[in-house]
Parts: C-alpha cells; structure tokens; sequence
C-alpha cells in the first residue's frame, strides 16, 4: 500500500498529512506527486472534481519552492473566488509545519489595496483568479519573472467562462517558469490546443475515463410532465429528509423563482445567480457551507468553482444542453471517497438527450419511479423517528422534569402520546399528500444511436451538439414559415471563448428567456447569429446590447435591420 511518505515528500508534508487524518493518496496524488517533485515536467491531469487534485500539485509545490526567497515563487491560476479561497484553505493546511512559507489568495470582489500589501510582505505561493492578477500585472504590483511554477486548475472551467486570453496572457508573462500544470476535469479541444503550445511533451495522467462521470455517483432519473416538474422537484425533497445538496437551473430568473417559492413553504434554501452581489454570494456560500441552508439553488455559471464537502444530492431540474457540463454538476457530490447522488427530472421528450448522456460518460443511469404521497410520509416518518431515538438528553436537568410530565401524562398511553407526537410533526405532510396526484410520465422509447461512422465517445458528443441544433433549425424552420422568428446579430464568438451550449447559456441568463424562444444559433469566430421569437427578441437585445464582455462594449441588433 502506497503511503505520503512512500511518494518522496518532505517529512514536514508527511507529519502535516498524517495530522490530517490521510493515510493512503488518491489515484491522482499518487501518480501525479512522483513526477512533480521533479520540478522540471509538464503535467496534465485528468480527473473528477473531489478526487484530491488540490494535494496532488499543493503538496509538490510547498516542496519544491525555496522558504528563505520570500518573493512568488508558485502561481496556481483557478476559475473563481470560492475555489481560490478553498485552495489557500487546503495549503495552509499542508504547510503547518512549515512557518516560513506564505501563501495568499488574491481574487476580484474585494479590495486590491489589501491584497497588494500583502504581496509586499513577502509570499511564496500566489492562488489568483485570472481578471484580479491580470489587474496586478498591469498595475505592476505582482513580478512574475521569479515564477518557476504554474498550475492551471480546472482549466476547462476557466475556458468555459471565457479566459481562454487572459490564460495565453498569463503563461506568456512567466518566461523563466521551469513546470507547468495542467489539471482538468474534461479535456476539450481548446486545453489540447493551450497544453500544445504553452507545454514542453506534458506527461498525461487520467484518472477514470476521460470525460466519465464518477463511479461513487448513482445517476437516477424521474420522467414527469412538463408542467409537473416543480412538484416534482418537491416531492424528492421531501423524499430524501437528510439531503444536503444543490439546485441547477438553466437561467438566474428560474434558480429566484424556484428558491422564492420553496422559500414560503418552509425549506431552508437561497439562490445563488449573477445578480447578487460578492457579499451577497459570500453570505449565502457561508450559510450553505455552515448548512444553515439545506438547499443551494444555483445557474451552471453561478455555480462553477463551488466545492463544498458532504453534499448528499445534485438536482438537475432541467438537463444541461452539453455533457461536460452534466459532468461538471454531478461532480459536486460524491467527493473525496464518498458516495453521492446525481437526480435528474426529465420529461419524455428528452429521453434521447439523457441516453446520449449516459452513453457518453460511460454510467448506468436509473429510471425512479416518483414517490407517491404515502411514500414520502412514511419516509419522512422513519426520519422523525430516528431523530427521536438518537435525541441527545445527556445534557440539560432533564430529570427534573421527568415526575411533571409523568404526573401529566398519567392518564395518557405510551401509544397516545406518541400519535400525538407524531401528529404535532407530520401534521402538515399529511394534509398536504393526502390526495396526491400520481406524477410518473411515460416516457418515449425513441432511441438516438449514433449515425455510422460517428465514434463512441467523441462522435456521439458531436452527434449529441449535432442533432440537438438539427432540433433548434427544424423548430427554426417552423417558425420562420411563419414569420414568427426574427435574426438576432451579436458581436460575440468563438474567439471569446464561446462554444455552443456556453453561449446558449450566457445569453439565456443575460435576458431570463428560456430555450424554447430559441431557434438556430450560428457561430463564428467574431460574430454570432441568434433565431428568436420575434416577441422575445426586444427584451433580449435590450438585456445584452451596450452590456461590456471582458473589457469589450456587446453590441446586438436585428440582424435584418439597416
């Protein structure tokens, strides 16, 4: 059995490990800290979020840098706030016995002042997310010259959200760099073509399949109506008494509107969306990690960085349109060794979207039957009853009050009072599920196989993008025999980092316009065509045009007009 002291560590990471409670590395570390801690390999990893990717480069870094040089030395670059402070979080763990090294994290939403002093005492290791350390480069307040090491962590993320330039400027600004890291969940064209050029014969390592879901994850699935799927949503809360999980819409007007509702009728939950503020986010990222909050309801956009241990169940209130991205969501549980569930609701028409899925991350996917209303009472009651038998009363004069309630209970039976017990708790569920409706749909039976030619995995996700823009240009051509699309033209592209279903869901949550509006969407390199219901048309171009986009004014007009 490998051991941290078996991969050739420092014997401080070591004793700092063994005080963490880590006997044995994951996959990841133990094939990837090896070739590190030679500090002169490129790396690319591939593997699932949750599987150890922040020691598998954290620990070789604290390695490899010099204590006695207090300038940076090691630059991590990550996509959001919450995964630059969780990565600070984890190295501060690792470097306990290690007081001469300095690590910050240095992210937009807070005061750059602050964080420019203290990269004037003297750091080692910087954690920065793209926009603020480009700010610092240009400000001149951060030398990257002294830079040996760079780490790109969830690369594709930060593709997907549109850093594909600040990326190339970063690796373009850290000449003397010795190594450089690449760790990714997926691996798409556009990190091929970054490792490609920035990268000197990167060693490769995958962890599971590229573009696999995670094994310690039971994909499931509920069919329903169409307009059955909010109470669906519900009733799989009410179902799983103990979840702990997050949401996923496709647009911010969807994630308020969902948390609202399930607000007023008691659920301890909030959205997280692109409105909200930093504060704001950081309030309701504190409540969900303290879980004052049961429930995260949250855009893919909203959502990308997040990593919170011990979540039990991710939602898919709507299939995403691309697989990385379901990737991606379902990535949320199931982290570090525990199990997870991934629930998807679905209705019969997107049958064949969710076996292109399943065919693609290479999983089973099981169909559920939606609990009926006596399931979920009696699932919530069990709960209840446990609750009730683990109560702790070690603490508190319980016994003083023993002969009162006895005396008060006196002509009661042990049987009575534990109906109304049971009354004072499940009132409510009762009442409500009473006479429930049966929400199961039958589903379509319709299969999607691949066209001939089209290879297993690479082929079939082509085919999956391929055929759901046959289905917008067939909707399209429906409307457009009617006149009732107009053409949108929008000067965003590819070249901004765009692919299809990024774009789709960038302008989605933009506007607050749901897909079906859409028709075909046509991408180029600098500019893009959008088909829409001629009566969404105006709140979609008053919602984007004269927005900026990295620094650049958005400019979308009718694409018919002079």
């Amino acid at each position: 059995m490998m051991t941290f002291e078996g991969l050739g560590l420092d014997p401080r990471l070591v004793q700092a490990t063994d005080a963490l409670g880590y006997k044995t590395p994951t996959p990841i570390q133990e094939q990837a800290i090896p070739v590190l801690l030679s500090g002169t390999k490129d790396l690319v990893g591939l593997a699932q979020t949750g599987t150890g990717k922040t020691a598998a480069f954290g620990l070789p870094l604290l390695d490899l840098i010099d204590e006695d040089q207090k300038h940076p030395q090691a630059l991590v670059v990550c996509p959001t706030r919450e995964l630059c402070m969780q990565i600070v979080s984890e190295v501060e763990l690792f470097k306990k016995f290690m007081p001469g090294v300095h690590v910050i994290a240095v992210y937009g939403g807070t005061s750059i002042g602050l964080q420019i002093r203290d990269l004037r005492r003297g750091v080692q290791i910087v954690v920065a997310t793209p926009g603020r350390l480009i700010d610092l480069i240009e400000r001149k307040a951060i030398n990257l010259e002294q830079i040996r090491y760079v780490v790109l962590d969830e690369a594709d993320e930060m593709l997907n959200m549109g850093f594909q330039d600040d990326i190339e400027f970063i690796l373009q600004n850290t000449p003397k760099r010795d190594a450089t890291w690449l760790f990714s969940a997926t691996m798409p064209s556009e990190i091929r073509r970054v490792s490609k050029k920035y990268m000197q014969s990167p060693m490769e390592i995958t962890v599971g399949k590229m573009n696999t879901a995670n094994k310690a994850i039971d994909h499931q699935y509920y069919v329903t109506a169409a307009h059955s799927r909010y109470e669906t949503l519900k009733r799989l809360i009410d179902f799983n008494p103990g979840i702990y999980g997050i949401i996923f819409t496709r647009t911010k007007i969807d994630a308020q509107n969902i948390a609202e509702k399930l607000t007023r009728e008691g659920y301890d939950i909030d959205a997280l969306h692109g409105d909200l503020t930093q504060q704001q986010r950081d309030k309701v990222m504190g409540e969900f990690r303290d879980k004052t909050l049961q429930l995260l309801i949250a855009t893919d956009v909203a959502a990308r960085g997040i990593d919170v241990k011990e979540i039990t169940h991710v939602i898919n209130y709507e299939l995403p349109d691309d697989v990385e991205v379901y990737t991606h969501r379902s990535g949320r549980t199931g982290r570090a060794g525990s199990t997870g569930i991934s629930l998807s609701i679905v209705h019969s028409r997107e049958i064949g979207k969710l076996k292109q899925i399943e065919r693609i991350v290479q999983v089973p996917f099981h169909k559920m039957e939606i609990p009926t209303g006596k399931d979920v009472c009696r699932k919530q009651f069990f709960s209840f009853m446990d609750k009730l038998l683990q109560a702790d009363i070690s603490h508190g004069d319980y016994e003083t009050y023993v002969p009162m309630l006895a005396e008060k209970f006196a002509d009661v039976s042990k049987e009575e009072v534990l109906k109304r017990v049971a009354a004072m708790e499940f009132d409510r569920f009762l009442k409500y599920y009473e006479n429930a409706e049966d929400l199961n749909a039958r589903e379509r039976t319709r299969e999607y196989a691949p066209r001939d030619g089209a290879s297993r995995v690479g082929g079939e996700r082509r085919e999956f993008v391929r055929r759901d823009a046959g289905e917008a240009r067939g909707r399209a051509k429906d409307f457009n025999s009617n006149g009732d699309y107009a053409r949108l033209f929008v000067n965003l592209g590819t070249k901004d980092g765009f692919y299809k279903a990024s774009f789709l869901q960038f302008i989605l949550d933009m506007s607050d316009l749901k897909k079906e509006v859409l028709g075909r969407i046509d991408m180029k390199e600098m500019n893009s065509w959008i088909e829409i219901d001629k009566k969404s048309a105006p709140q979609m171009i008053r919602a984007i045009d004269g927005k900026n986009f990295k620094g650049r004014r958005i400019r979308m007009n009718d694409a018919n007009s002079k």
